[in-house]
């Protein structure tokens, strides 16, 4: 395997894991949140999938959008397979963008994000994108635990 499929696995498994809790979640625990200025579960499940897409677009723009229209604000909050759905398209291009770099565009290509304070090399990026499910799928964890709601196994 070379970095790039290795990214795409790191993707692949972070988004198998959270597809498993957000689809054991019980849909009227969906707006729950743990105090009054948290978002609510599917606030936060849309805000993963809706900054995936916006890191894409910045990621081909190579640095911050000037202006993000987000497809994902004009949807509804619904269902978690909705949401799924919904970007499944979106996350399908990433997929593929990531696909067209090569091992060179990993540390030769910069995003550049002055303006959230980095700029950082393709690879860098990436994986930053990434943690950042991540992180939100752990908050997930501790949102069902605080609501003593069962949680699905990810260590399998």
């Amino acid at each position: 395997m070379n970095s790039i499929d290795f990214i795409l696995l790191n993707f692949k498994e972070i988004r198998r894991r959270s597809i498993k809790i957000w689809t054991s979640i019980p849909q009227d625990f969906l707006h729950w949140k743990p105090d009054n200025e948290a978002m609510t579960i599917i606030e936060m499940i849309r805000h993963v999938l809706e900054s995936e897409h916006y890191y894409h677009l910045a990621i081909k723009n190579q640095g911050s959008l000037a202006a993000f229209d987000s497809p994902f604000e004009k949807q509804p909050f619904s269902t978690v397979k909705m949401e799924i759905n919904f970007a499944e398209p979106f996350r399908n291009e990433f997929l593929e963008t990531i696909k067209s770099f090569s091992e060179e565009d990993l540390t030769n290509i910069k995003i550049d994000r002055s303006d959230a304070g980095y700029i950082r090399s393709l690879g860098d990026m990436l994986l930053r994108v990434a943690y950042h499910e991540s992180v939100h799928t752990g908050q997930l964890l501790d949102y069902l635990r605080t609501a003593n709601i069962p949680r699905a196994n990810i260590w399998d």
